[in-house]
C-alpha cells in the first residue's frame, strides 16, 4: 500500500442530523423499572439492512508454514486519530445476507476469496451509546485456490487498507506489542484474543 502523506486529523466540528450521511443522535425518553421516567442520549446508525444487521467483521484464518494465522488489517481511523489494527469489515448493503456481505468485504479489503465457516450471534457494539450491531463471520481462506495467489484488493476511493497476518499462537501477546508502538486495537480483535487465550489456559487443563 502506497500512501503520499502521512494521514492526520484535521479539525473537529459539530454535526447537525440533517447533515449526517451514515449516523444521527437521538434522544430516548423511557420509563426504567421502578416507573419513573428518563432521558437517553444514542447515536443511532441510519443504513441497517433488510437482515436487520449493520455490519459484518470477517475473523479470516490463513494457512502459513503449516500454522493458523488470522488476517489482520492497518487502516487510519479519524474519530480516534491513529491507525487501527481490526480484522475486515463492512456495512451489510440492502437485501444482501451477512454470508455474502462477509465473502464480498473479504475479497473487496484483501483480495482473498474466502469461505463461511461459522457466525457469532447479532452482536451490539457499545449498546449504552448505540443501536449499531454486527455479526463476525469465520472464514476459511485456501491459499491453494487459484483465485488466492496473487490476491488484489478492490478498494473504494479514499480507502487505504494495509493486510498481514499474525500467527493464531502468538496474537494476544502481538496486540500488546503493536499497541506499545502507538496502534490503536480493535475491540473485535482483541476480544478474539482474550478468548482464545482463556480458553487455551482453562480448557485445556
Amino acid at each position: 500500500m502506497s500512501q503520499d502523506q502521512k494521514p492526520k486529523v484535521l479539525e473537529v466540528s459539530n454535526l447537525e442530523n440533517q447533515d449526517a450521511k451514515w449516523t444521527s443522535l437521538k434522544k430516548i425518553r423511557w420509563q426504567d423499572e421502578k416507573g419513573k421516567i428518563r432521558f437517553w442520549e444514542m447515536a443511532e446508525r441510519t443504513t441497517r439492512s433488510e437482515a436487520n444487521v449493520d455490519a459484518v467483521a470477517i475473523l479470516a484464518i490463513v494457512p502459513i508454514d503449516g500454522s493458523p494465522h488470522v488476517l489482520c488489517q492497518k487502516q487510519f481511523r479519524p474519530p480516534i486519530g491513529k491507525f487501527c489494527i481490526e480484522i475486515p469489515a463492512g456495512l451489510v448493503d440492502s437485501k444482501e445476507s451477512c454470508e455474502d456481505a462477509a465473502i464480498r468485504e473479504l475479497r473487496e479489503e484483501t483480495g482473498y476469496v474466502g469461505t463461511v465457516m461459522d457466525s457469532t450471534t447479532v452482536m451490539y457494539n457499545d449498546p449504552g451509546l448505540t443501536n449499531a450491531n454486527l455479526k463476525i463471520i469465520l472464514a476459511d481462506i485456501d491459499m491453494s485456490k487459484p483465485e488466492n495467489q496473487n490476491p488484489q484488493q478492490q478498494l473504494d476511493d479514499g480507502e487505504y487498507i494495509e493486510n498481514f497476518p499474525i500467527k493464531l499462537s502468538s496474537l494476544q501477546e502481538e496486540l500488546f506489542s503493536l499497541e506499545k508502538k502507538g496502534f490503536a486495537i480493535d475491540v473485535r480483535l482483541s476480544t478474539f484474543a482474550l478468548g482464545l487465550h482463556a480458553g487455551l489456559k482453562y480448557l485445556s487443563s
